[in-house]
């Protein structure tokens, strides 16, 4: 019990847990930051940026009050890798933004769009021309919970269609799949009213 309560304790124990959490909870927070200046969140990142920057100065004054001892550092490396992967883990689950998908198949795909729209996609169809003959093209844009239950119906479809997806930091006045079964117009900057 009175290892508990030693100077060892805190010293092999105690701090280099803490020094791992902290570095685990700074480099998710540098993550997720990144995160929030692509997506355009001008308040967001810099409260971030300034919790994540603090975690680190206290973190490494540990560090650099104790250079002797190469366990420090180990821990402190395996905080920043485990830190890296929580990060990544954490900005998959928030799934913010949305995403523009572009389908390109040779299929007739009027069933297919009609069900796009009536489960709430934003849905332009246009006709193309391929390397081997006619297209289909369909554009839609989600947000990026939704990719999943797109991904599976268009699989369903046609699972041989070409497809592409990409990141979209700003669009206004069009329809977008939010929550399954909804539709919502966005609205981001209303027009100017005419005078």
């Amino acid at each position: 019990m009175d290892f508990i309560y030693s100077e060892e304790f805190f010293q092999w124990v105690l701090l280099p847990l803490m020094i791992f959490a902290a570095r685990v909870a700074d480099v998710s927070l540098g993550t997720l930051r990144i995160v929030f200046i692509s997506k355009g969140r001008r308040v967001l990142a810099p409260l971030i940026g300034f919790v994540e920057i603090f975690i680190w100065i206290v973190v490494i004054q540990q560090i650099m009050q104790n250079m002797d001892n190469i366990y420090y550092a180990l821990v402190y490396a395996a905080g920043f890798s485990c830190g890296t992967y929580v990060g990544v883990r954490m900005e998959e689950l928030l799934a913010l933004g949305r995403l523009s998908v572009r389908i390109i198949t040779p299929r007739d795909c009027s069933a297919f769009v009609r069900e796009l729209r009536s489960n709430g996609y934003g849905v332009t169809q246009l006709p193309g021309q391929g390397a081997t003959g006619p297209m289909h093209i369909i554009y839609t844009m989600i947000e990026r919970k939704r990719i999943v239950d797109l991904t599976k119906r268009l699989q369903r479809f046609d699972p041989k269609a070409f497809f592409t997806v990409e990141d979209v930091r700003l669009a206004r006045e069009g329809i977008f799949a939010g929550k399954p079964g909804y539709v919502w117009i966005s609205r981001m900057f209303p027009r100017a009213k005419k005078k």
